[in-house]
Parts: C-alpha cells; sequence; structure tokens
C-alpha cells in the first residue's frame, strides 16, 4: 500500500458563515448544503458564488444526530433526540420554506394527507416522521407475473439464533449474575441474512401505485460489529460511526428527475460502513461482495464514500483513499475486463492506497455525500489565514472543499509517479493505477462535461493506459499480461510502443521483461497492417532471440517484420538448432528467408530436407508462412506463390491441412486460391478444384457436403458446356479420385458406351465428363437436388445425354432413360438393359422395352 504526501485533490473552496457551531453537515445535491445546529437545520446555496447565502431554515424535533439527503424526491431525512428518545424524521418540499413562519405539514409516515389539503398546500414543506429500526440492507423487488399477492407477514425461521429482544433479555439476566456477554462480529450475505433474527415488515399504505401489492423483500446484507474479547475495555473502537449507500449508474447514464414514470438502468450499489479505524466497502447488486477494507493511520471521526475517494476524518487531518467503484461498475458492463481476451481494458488490479493531506491545526467535521464537495470547519479566523473574505456577524465558517479536476489531479499523480520510475518497483505501478482509475471513474459521469472537456479526458485517459503498459511491459509481475490490453488501449502503435522501450544496453544479452515479450507476440499475431522499419524488426528479432528463442520463427513470419534484413534474420535461425524449436518449422522459415534473397540453393536444400507431410505439419505450425491478410485482404505469400508452380499437391495438401486444423475457413481458403492464380470474380482455377476434390476426399467434419458437390459439379458441368480446358494440369485423375474416395462413385458399364460415342473429346474433357458421372453415381449424393446444375448441358452431346440418363436411372425411372437412348443412342439400348432390368420387380420396364423395340422394327 502507498502512502502519499503533498498530494490531494482539492483545488478550491466555498465559505458558509454559520451563527452557531454546526454540529451536523450534509450536501443536498449539486447546490445545496444542510448544517445542524441544535434544533435548526439551515440550507445554503452553494453554487456561483464564494460566499454561499441562506435558502431557508427550519426547526427540528430534536438535536440532529444525523443527516441524509435524497436525491430522489428531493428530501432531508435526519435522525433527531429529544429526551433521550430517538426520531427519524424527513422534510420534505424544503425549497418552499420561505420564513420561519411559513406553515408546515406534519404527518406520521403511510397516512397521505387528503387531496383538497395537498392541493391548497402543495408548495409548502412536509415533515414525515417515521418509527426507527434497526446495523439491516434491503431490496425492494417488483414482482407482478404472481396473481397473488406478496406475504408481507414476517417468516418465522429455524435459525439457531434468537430474536433480538430475546438476545436483550438474555444479556440482562446474566449481567445481573456478574456475566458480560460479548456478541461475535457477524457478516451475513444475501438470504442468510434472515439468520440475523431481525423480523420485517413491508407496509404500503397510502402508496397508489398498484404495483406495490407484488412488491417484495429482498435480503442483502447484514453485518455486526462487536467487539474482541481481547480488547473489550476499548469497545468504542468498534462503533459504527459512518453509514452510506452509493449508487454509480452504468455509462455515464443518468435518470431524468424530471420524467419518473420511466423505467431507468438500475446503477451499481455501493454500501460502505466504517469504524474508528477500519471501514468495509460492499458491492450490492447482482450479488453481494465485500469489495475493499480500509485500515486507517489513525482513529477517525467520520467517512464519507464518493465514486472517486473515500475522504476520512481524524482529529488531525483530513485523509482521502483511492476507491474502485467505478473499476467494478465496468466489470459489471463487462465480465472479461482486464483480460487478454479482450481488446480494451477498463480498470486495474491491485489494492487501494490512501492519499494523505494533513490538514494541521484545523477542527475538522463532517463530510458532505457530494462526489464533487468536502466540507471543513474552522474557528472564524481561520479565514483571514485562508485569503478568504472575512463574515463579521457569523461566529463560525464552514469551508466547502471542491476537488480538483480529474485530469489536474492525474497530471499531478503521474508527475509524482516520476520519482519510482527509474526503480522498477510497484509503486510507480500502484499510483499509476490510481490516477488511471480517477479518470475511468470519471468517464462513467462524462454525460455531464462539456465536448471539449470529454474530450481532455478520453486523451488523459489513452496517455494513463500508455503509462501502464510500459509499468506492466517492465516489471516483472504476475499481472505482466496487462501490457497489450492497457498498450492497446492507448491507441498507441507497434511502432510508437518499440520506441518507448530503453535500448541502453544493446547487446543480445540484455534482458527484456515477459509483460513486453508478451505484448510484442500478441501484436505481431494481431497488427496485420503496420510494418516496422528494418532498424525496429532488428530489435524485435533482438527481444526474441534473448527472451523467447521458440517464438523466433513464428515472430519472422509475421507480416509486420516483412522489412527486416534477410541477412539478420538467418542469422537468428541458425542459432536455433539445439533450442528445441520444431526444426521442419524451421527449416520453412529458412526457405522463406532464402526465396527472398534470391538464394535458391538455400532454398531448395531447405524443402528437400524434411518428407511432404513434415513439411505439411510445418505449414500448420505456422500458416502465414503460405497466407497473411493485409487490410483484411487475403495475401500470398513468396513462398506460396512458388510452391504453386513447383509443388502445387504440397500446397494443396498443406491449405487442406490448414481448414482441418481450423487454422483457415472455408471461404478464406477459396479466396486464397484465386488471388494466388490470379483469377477474380466467378472464375475457378484448377488449383481451387483441386483444393475442392482434396476436402471431398478428406471428409472434413466442417465441411458441408452438399455444399461441396455443388461447387465440383458446377464447375464441371461449365467447363463441359463451354469445351474450357482446365488452365493447370489437374492433380488427380477421376480414376484417382474414384480409388481414393467414396463419394466419387463408379460409374456404370453402360455409360461408356456413350463415352465413345463422341470422338471429338480431348483428354482434358474426357476427365471432367468422368469425373461428374462418377459424382453423379455417388451414393452420398441427393440426384434430384443436381438437376438443376445440369441444365447448360445439351442433350445433344454425350456430356448433357449421359448426365441426363444417369439421373433418371438414379430416380429409377428406367422407362423414360429408355425412351431416351432409343431415341438418342440406340446402341447403348442392350447394354443398358443388360445391367438395370435384371431384376423381377423391373418387368414394366423390361416389357416397355420390348413393345419400344417392336415399335422401332415396324417403322422401318
Amino acid at each position: 500500500m502507498v502512502r502519499l504526501y503533498n498530494l490531494h485533490p482539492f483545488g478550491s473552496q466555498q465559505v458558509v458563515p454559520c451563527q452557531r457551531e454546526p454540529e451536523q453537515v450534509c450536501c443536498g445535491g449539486s447546490d445545496a448544503l444542510f448544517v445542524a445546529s441544535g434544533c435548526k437545520v439551515e440550507a445554503f446555496a452553494v453554487q456561483g458564488a464564494e460566499l454561499c447565502q441562506q435558502r431557508c431554515a427550519f426547526s427540528t424535533l430534536g438535536r440532529v444526530l444525523c443527516m441524509a439527503y435524497s436525491e430522489a424526491g428531493d428530501y432531508l431525512v435526519a435522525i433527531e433526540e429529544k429526551n433521550k428518545t430517538i426520531f427519524l424524521r424527513a422534510y420534505v418540499n424544503w425549497r418552499s420554506k420561505r420564513s420561519d413562519s411559513s406553515r408546515v405539514c406534519i404527518r406520521m409516515v403511510g397516512h397521505q394527507v387528503e387531496a383538497s389539503f395537498c392541493e391548497s398546500f402543495r408548495d409548502q414543506m412536509s415533515i414525515i416522521e417515521m418509527p426507527m429500526s434497526e446495523f439491516l440492507l434491503l431490496k425492494l423487488e417488483s414482482d407482478p407475473t404472481h396473481g397473488e399477492r406478496v406475504n408481507h407477514r414476517p417468516q418465522e425461521t429455524s435459525n439457531p439464533l434468537k430474536h433480538t429482544e430475546d438476545v436483550s433479555n438474555e444479556t440482562s439476566q446474566l449481567e445481573s449474575e456478574d456475566f458480560v456477554i460479548c456478541l461475535k462480529p457477524m457478516e451475513l450475505l444475501g438470504e442468510k441474512c434472515e439468520q440475523s433474527g431481525i423480523s420485517v415488515k413491508l407496509e404500503s399504505t397510502g402508496l397508489e401505485d398498484e404495483k406495490v401489492k407484488y412488491v417484495r423483500a429482498q435480503h442483502l446484507l447484514y453485518r455486526r460489529f462487536a467487539p474482541d474479547i481481547s480488547f473489550y475495555a476499548l469497545s468504542d473502537n468498534v462503533k459504527l460511526h459512518s453509514l452510506q449507500l452509493l449508487p454509480i449508474h452504468h455509462s455515464g447514464i443518468h435518470p431524468d428527475e424530471k420524467d419518473l414514470s420511466q423505467e431507468k438502468e438500475v446503477p451499481s450499489l455501493f454500501c460502505f460502513f466504517s469504524l474508528p479505524h477500519v471501514g468495509y466497502l460492499y458491492m450490492v447488486v447482482k450479488s453481494v461482495e465485500l469489495m475493499s477494507v480500509y485500515w486507517y493511520p489513525e482513529k477517525s471521526q467520520q467517512a464519507v464514500l464518493t465514486p472517486q475517494f473515500l475522504h476520512v476524518i481524524t482529529s488531525q487531518s483530513l485523509q482521502c483513499f483511492t476507491v474502485r467503484c467505478s473499476a467494478a461498475v465496468a466489470h459489471e458492463e463487462d465480465a472479461y475486463m482486464d483480460t487478454t481476451l479482450k481488446q480494451v481494458s477498463l480498470c486495474s488490479p491491485g489494492c487501494p492506497g490512501p492519499l494523505s493531506v494533513d490538514q494541521a491545526g484545523l477542527e475538522l467535521r463532517n463530510l458532505p455525500a457530494s462526489a464533487s464537495q468536502l466540507a471543513r470547519l474552522s474557528r472564524k479566523d481561520a479565514s483571514v489565514r485562508s485569503g478568504v473574505p472575512h463574515v463579521p456577524e457569523a461566529g463560525w465558517s464552514l469551508y466547502i472543499v471542491n476537488t480538483t479536476a480529474p485530469v489536474q489531479l492525474y497530471k499531478e499523480m503521474v508527475d509524482y509517479s516520476n520519482s519510482y520510475k527509474t526503480v522498477k518497483t510497484e509503486s510507480c505501478l500502484h499510483l499509476l493505477s490510481e490516477a488511471h482509475l480517477l479518470l475511468r471513474a470519471a468517464l462513467l459521469d462524462c454525460a455531464q462535461l462539456e465536448p471539449a472537456e470529454e474530450a481532455e479526458l478520453r486523451e488523459a485517459f489513452r496517455e494513463s493506459c500508455g503509462h501502464l503498459g510500459d509499468c506492466y511491459s517492465r516489471l516483472d509481475t504476475e499481472q505482466s499480461h496487462l501490457a497489450l490490453p492497457y498498450y492497446k488501449m492507448s491507441g498507441l502503435s507497434l511502432a510508437q510502443v518499440l520506441a518507448r522501450v530503453d535500448w541502453t544496453e544493446e547487446s543480445e544479452s540484455q534482458k527484456y521483461e515477459r509483460g513486453l515479450v508478451f505484448y510484442i507476440n500478441h501484436s505481431l499475431y494481431e497488427n496485420l497492417d503496420e510494418e516496422l522499419s528494418e532498424e525496429l524488426a532488428a530489435k524485435v528479432a533482438q527481444i526474441f532471440h534473448a527472451a523467447e528463442p521458440k517464438q523466433l520463427p513464428h515472430v519472422l513470419s509475421s507480416p509486420s517484420m516483412k522489412n527486416i534484413d534477410p541477412l539478420t534474420a538467418l542469422r537468428y535461425l541458425r542459432k536455433l538448432d539445439t533450442c528445441g524449436v520444431s526444426p521442419v518449422l524451421v527449416s520453412l522459415t529458412k526457405a522463406a528467408v532464402a526465396l527472398k534473397m534470391g538464394d535458391l540453393d538455400m532454398y531448395r536444400n531447405e524443402m528437400t530436407s524434411h518428407s511432404e507431410m513434415k513439411l505439411v505439419y510445418g505449414f500448420i505450425l505456422e500458416p502465414r508462412l503460405l497466407i497473411q491478410e493485409r487490410k483484411g485482404q487475403i495475401v500470398p505469400t513468396e513462398l506460396a506463390i512458388d510452391l504453386k508452380e513447383t509443388q502445387p499437391g504440397l500446397l494443396v495438401a498443406s491449405v487442406l491441412g490448414l481448414q482441418k486444423n481450423d487454422k483457415i475457413g472455408i471461404e478464406e481458403a477459396d479466396s486464397f486460391f484465386k488471388v494466388l492464380c490470379g483469377k477474380d470474380g466467378d472464375t475457378v482455377p484448377q488449383l481451387l478444384v483441386d483444393f475442392w476434390e482434396a476436402q471431398l476426399v478428406a471428409c472434413l467434419p466442417n465441411v458441408e457436403l452438399e455444399e461441396l458437390f455443388f461447387k465440383l459439379i458446377a464447375q464441371y458441368v461449365w467447363r463441359l458446356s463451354e469445351r474450357q480446358c482446365p488452365d493447370t494440369i489437374p492433380l488427380r485423375t477421376a480414376e484417382d479420385l474414384m480409388n481414393a474416395c467414396s463419394h466419387y462413385g463408379l460409374i456404370y458399364p453402360w455409360v461408356r458406351v456413350l463415352t465413345t460415342s463422341d470422338s471429338l473429346a480431348d483428354k482434358n474433357y474426357t476427365e471432367d465428363l468422368l469425373k461428374l458421372q462418377s459424382l453423379i453415381c455417388s451414393p452420398s449424393l441427393d440426384v434430384a437436388s443436381i438437376i438443376p446444375f445440369l441444365e447448360p448441358l445439351s442433350e445433344d452431346t454425350v456430356a448433357g445425354l449421359s448426365a441426363l440418363v444417369l439421373c433418371h436411372t438414379r430416380l429409377q425411372e428406367y422407362e423414360q432413360c429408355i425412351d431416351i437412348l432409343l431415341e438418342r443412342c440406340p446402341e447403348a439400348v442392350i447394354a443398358y438393359a443388360n445391367q438395370e432390368l435384371k431384376e423381377d420387380h423391373w418387368i414394366d420396364s423390361r416389357h416397355h422395352l420390348h413393345l419400344s423395340l417392336l415399335k422401332g422394327t415396324s417403322s422401318h
């Protein structure tokens, strides 16, 4: 935990003149301050002038022990004491109290004033008296889905703890027998709060909304503060003196108080308890969780929580602790904050550290609950020392201390952190984390800022992310991986981050921390559009050679390292032989470098040093040796371009291996082959057809079989109909495919009679036709679905005729096939009948054949 001196969040102050010594102080939103003294409360206007003016005053029933203001409803609640009796009162519509003689309406909670009376005196102040109840935090929920009304009666519980009344009676009885009962401290969360023994009964009398019939109470938190027996004599040390609920709306969204009928986003809610020496901060929205425990350096008198700070008053000073409420809100919105799974991180880990401000000689009193204002109390002569106007008629002056703007305070904290910068300690990291958190909290409230102020805040936020990235990249901590999300959020490029690295040693033995290595390694995978200069690329190679040599082949394969000197890259690769790196990956990387240098002998030596299967494995380890992406476009490497000409089979097998291992998608693979072969639009190169055929042979589980059939059949049909030859020699013949893959079926013997009748067909034409016929004969193919793809083929050609008859045969339409063959190719009828018309259930088809033959004979 870091203790900071000579650093404080206070920038200016306002003066509130008081006739008597203030006993309690409470902030009324952003424009008012309540000051209680004796049995009177004064409200002051605190906006627009250094010397605050009284707005109104009203009397209380007794001495005010505590006050709290509610923005929803704009009312003040006070706990008052009269004749040793405690009262709880709410002061509503206090802004209409013009003078001491103004009329006031007093009523008990739950008893609403008649409508006519309310209408006549709607502008007067009202006082609502409420009964006191007990250390218990509840949440009221509407449950309109149930038809029956929620039972508000307290439920009996079988927990081992007795009710409060029973405990008090038992304590009194035992104390009379010279025994002292010390209850243990207790914390109960959620539904376990019912074990506290405190009964809860909801009263809906006087409420107009019909939904209150279905309101239920949800227990959130019960906390009992009790002394340990070892310091029982110091019972004051466990006296609860501050209790506060702090809502923070998500993403700077604030409810419109003028339109309360609209449903608003439920804010994150925080509950803070403070004892003289320790404070507890809970988050109580979706779940109840203890976030932080604050240990004070000295005994405190009062504490107030704001979104940015925890302010603690002691007898000697006003201390400020940073808090992490905004960090919790950010995590509520996105659970992946502070992880490398997210591109952006919005908060930092670590424990809260106090920011101490010594205010010796000042008598400090209560703070208002405003996030931007603090109050302090001093003798009237303090106004002369502080340079503020003197108020002769006032016996006391109350000072409202305005918090410094977040950006200014952030800059001061950054300047202060520079003293730790050179020693590489976590003190610098911790301080910058707190400064970053101040900006993060301010961003949650940026809806209230002017555009220029918001822009300045966001720029400071990005700068703070850069500072934190520097810290995590230079410190060897368990959270050094956070350099990646913070640098990303800073908006700095990889080159800009590298320019911030200290290169003083200039040697290959220089030590580089894992945070920096982690960031560079991930950035080289993601920053595909940024090309490092030759000098920076050499620095990156040096870093990985020294810190993580196993990653060097992957680093050199990044498009960002395009400008590295090949000799430098080769020098580092030659030192990897004994580092446990995959030999085939090293060979492929060397081959890529040799090809870039134009050293074809070295290139061939590296490519022939391993079998084809091992080379495929090497490409799977590093796909960027073949395929890269720049500005969203697929770009083949020089190595892929050479393999297209020299080893197309290896290239197809390698891309197939990438797809099988989810290193490339189906569409990306198709695009790669089109770009590689210089084809665009609907033009399909033969190498892509080879790849589709390889996919069908490999039976990849992530490939839609029917879609692959459609692709291949459409391509075979197009080339047959247009008499187009493949642009390269196919890697596999139809016979190869039928022998290797069950999806290519054996062609029926009678089809060969049709094929041999076409004397004009060349070899390539025949291969495409055989592959088409083989697919139609495939047992895996739904023949009816491919008939539309065959329309470009004319029935006057062998390709169209054979495809048509094969489809009708697969659909068992034998009579139609016989008629087609008799008309188009009579010499194939006998072979067709011998093959297809053998079973007894085809008697009708054979009879149709006989009739057709007789009819043909008679016609001659």
